[in-house]
């Protein structure tokens, strides 16, 4: 019997990277890990050719245009990859009747709220990349009504570039760091956010529209990078400072907490808290540094 293809794009990144991990769990499924190199989403032709020779019942889009402050001064990049090839992805999708998970941002909301923000709330980017991916969901939801779309916060892994593996190396080297401590989120975990999309293409139904993802708690990038410091046991001292005073291209909302309420009740889920997932990756980075 033919094993149900699932397409992962972006498959070299925090997240794709996660997914190939679980691959073995789940033998009924046949996963087609695609870089960004080898199947570029914004190559339509290249797009059209892939899907007509493979029919993947699934997509899970990971690629994405993430340099959020150079998204500033390459805005057109920026909305190419994360917005047009996006529409045009969940368009090809629904054509071949493949079910289209993509994933987004917290950075669609303009960081004023208070209270963590649900689904439905306003959306108002306050940078390039944010607005960027905030076209991204509107284009697939417009071509492709049964669009899944997972916003999520503060990605880390034990693969690729991340705050946490960033943290460690500067408090390996230097005696003290400057540490943003007025931005309020919650940090995920790629590995739990790839078994959640696991999770919710094995759910018994598909239910699409838009949801919220991250480990549950809050904290700010300074919380953050003091549990690194505890977990690490570095000495390496950290001083909070206001964004104002470190040097970005790009606006960051201040505030980006997510209601992940839907997506438990919906699909049965359970988040972990922040700091014990954070606590697992921490230690598999510390193995695979010897």
């Amino acid at each position: 019997m033919s094993r149900t293809k699932i397409l992962v794009t972006g498959a070299n990144g925090q997240l794709g990277s996660e997914l190939r991990l679980l691959e073995s769990a789940y033998p009924g499924f046949h996963f087609l890990f695609e870089s960004r190199q080898g199947l570029p989403i914004h190559d339509y032709e290249r797009m059209l050719r892939f899907f007509e020779a493979n029919h993947p019942a699934f997509c899970i889009n990971c690629a994405a245009y993430t340099a959020v402050d150079k998204a500033e001064s390459e805005k057109e990049q920026a909305y190419l990859i994360n917005a047009q090839a996006v529409g045009r992805l969940a368009e090809i999708c629904r054509r071949e009747q493949c079910r289209f998970l993509h994933i987004s941002t917290d950075y669609v909301f303009d960081g004023k709220s208070s209270v963590p923000y649900k689904e439905n709330d306003p959306v108002d980017p306050v940078n390039v990349y944010g607005a960027s991916k905030l076209a991204g969901e509107r284009l697939a939801l417009e071509l492709n009504k049964e669009s899944v779309i997972i916003r999520s916060s503060w990605l880390y892994s034990t693969f690729g570039n991340n705050f946490v593996k960033t943290m460690i190396g500067l408090m390996g080297k230097k005696p003290e760091i400057n540490v943003v401590n007025d931005q309020t989120g919650s940090p995920t975990y790629a590995a739990d956010l790839a078994g959640a999309i696991m999770h919710i293409i094995n759910f018994k139904e598909w239910i699409p529209g838009i949801y919220h993802y991250s480990n549950a708690g809050k904290t700010t990038w300074y919380g953050f990078a003091m549990a690194i410091r505890h977990l690490i046991g570095s000495n390496c001292k950290i001083h909070p400072i206001p964004g104002s005073q470190y040097p970005n291209a790009a606006k960051r909302p201040a505030y980006s907490l997510l209601d992940t309420a839907l997506i438990r009740t919906r699909f049965g889920l359970s988040i972990p808290v922040w700091e014990k997932s954070l606590e697992l990756c921490v230690k598999k980075i510390k193995r695979s540094n010897g």
